[in-house]
């Protein structure tokens, strides 16, 4: 009990800048060491076996955002539960997150592991896969489908950590679990291509590694944790509409990329065909991989505002939230100038072929343009999710997400006769104009926390 007052007084007392560190680093490096998984894949997939089993697991990992949207739905909306129950003092609440959170789990997770696999295959083909691409990619993802159960609980469960503010245990939960990963992938995919299905391995790599991390959070929750355990498992009716209010918008960032995915890479099929939708996976594996550092700042920062405002320190909140905007766009900066000018060397990791890295080279530097200005448009969601403003939170998802995007998508490639060029140019448009917005969704946020300060 001591050291939960002590996480506490901590957010409550310590310097912003001292928060942000001490939360964001732990946090950073925890959630680049997941986002290892795809990027991985995706590299010794590409590395070991050919740039069509590359495409493959490209055209699949916007499906396995359904299992990503899952996991943040109840992790997300638990944690935002979780951070203002411990300012609150609230023990009653606490108590009951994480059987709530299995339940949770155990419906949903099954679910997406029945008809994920059932329908691996007509969902792939609405990324505009064919042939061997997406043959690849249905034994992939229905190994990774089958597998959503752990994916489910390893993820949502580390969340609570994160919720609390224990994002060094956090990170060395999800890390130890990602570094099996990366050992087991080429292990994995080299003993099984002389069969014809390395594929598979890379698949089996995460899907395992997956199970280690679920069963060492079970052993966590159940006998380790000062804080948090598990009693009793059951859905507690009453947290439930919370919990979604809150991890609803949160999830739309995981289940709408599925869509937003879908559409970009079944419109680069339609202009450029195969080496272009090879092309925009080699791109996008990048784009997905930088925002896991941004994603990683937005967990740190989220504890700190939630326990803030339920303690009811709004100037606090403020404070804070300045911090790690600062700290969130110097991030974004160390990977935004080396990938803008290594940008043909980056390509490279993924497709062997220079002839198609050469020719996209410039739209993979337009797509990564607006890239330093992503963490503040993900504080804004996180400032809104930490608060309990589900709505605010989920507004600027949609129009990220779908809204805009999708309009974008399917119109700029026809303006000018840009093609192609148009498809990378689309998602920086996107970006551009939710950005105005979120800044624009601050400045009232803050003059409303000024408000409550006051009275």
């Amino acid at each position: 009990m001591a050291q939960k007052t002590d996480t506490r007084t901590q957010l409550l007392t310590a310097s912003p800048f001292q928060l942000m560190i001490s939360l964001n680093l732990p946090a950073i490096i925890g959630m680049v060491v997941v986002g290892l998984y795809s990027f991985m894949d995706r590299v010794f997939v590409g590395q070991l076996i050919d740039q069509v089993a590359m495409g493959a697991v490209s055209v699949s990992y916007p499906f396995t955002l359904i299992n990503s949207g899952i996991s943040t739905l109840i992790g997300v909306g638990s944690a935002s539960v979780l951070s203002r129950a411990v300012g609150k003092k609230d023990q009653e609440t606490i108590d009951r997150i994480m059987g709530n959170l299995i339940a949770l789990n155990m419906i949903l997770g099954v679910i997406v592991t029945a008809l994920g696999m059932i329908f691996t295959r007509p969902i792939l083909s609405l990324s505009g896969a064919e042939g061997e691409i997406l043959n690849n990619a249905e034994r992939y993802l229905r190994i990774i489908f089958a597998g959503s159960l752990f994916v489910n609980f390893a993820q949502s469960s580390n969340m609570i950590m994160r919720g609390e503010g224990l994002l060094k245990q956090a990170m060395k939960y999800s890390g130890g679990s990602a570094v099996l990963n990366i050992i087991l992938d080429p292990i994995l995919i080299l003993l099984l291509r002389p069969h014809g299905t390395g594929i598979d391995g890379a698949a089996y790599a995460t899907v395992i590694a997956q199970i280690v991390y679920a069963a060492a959070m079970l052993r966590h929750f159940r006998s380790k944790s000062k804080y948090v355990r598990i009693h009793g498992i059951r859905l507690e009716k009453s947290l439930i509409p919370e919990i979604f209010g809150v991890g609803f918008s949160a999830m739309l960032m995981q289940v709408m990329t599925l869509l937003q995915q879908t559409v970009l890479y079944h419109t680069a099929h339609s202009y450029g065909g195969d080496d272009w939708q090879i092309l925009l996976g080699a791109a996008s594996s990048v784009q997905s991989f930088t925002m896991i550092p941004l994603w990683g700042a937005s967990q740190g920062f989220q504890p700190a505002a939630g326990t803030n405002y339920g303690a009811k320190q709004y100037d606090r909140v403020k404070q804070i939230t300045k911090t790690f905007l600062a700290g969130v766009t110097i991030l974004s900066l160390i990977f935004y100038i080396p990938i803008q000018l290594g940008a043909e060397t980056v390509l490279s990791w993924f497709i062997k072929e220079s002839r198609i890295v050469s020719m996209g080279v410039t739209d993979f530097r337009i797509l990564l343009s607006t890239y330093i200005f992503l963490g503040l448009v993900l504080m804004a969601i996180t400032l809104m999710q930490s608060l309990g403003k589900a709505s605010k939170a989920s507004v600027l998802v949609l129009l990220r997400q779908i809204i805009l995007f999708v309009p974008l998508v399917i119109l700029v490639p026809k303006l000018g006769g840009l093609g192609i060029n148009g498809v990378f140019l689309a998602p920086a448009l996107t970006d551009m104009i939710v950005l105005v917005i979120a800044v624009f969704m601050l400045a009232l946020e803050f003059r409303s926390l000024t408000r409550l300060n006051n009275n």
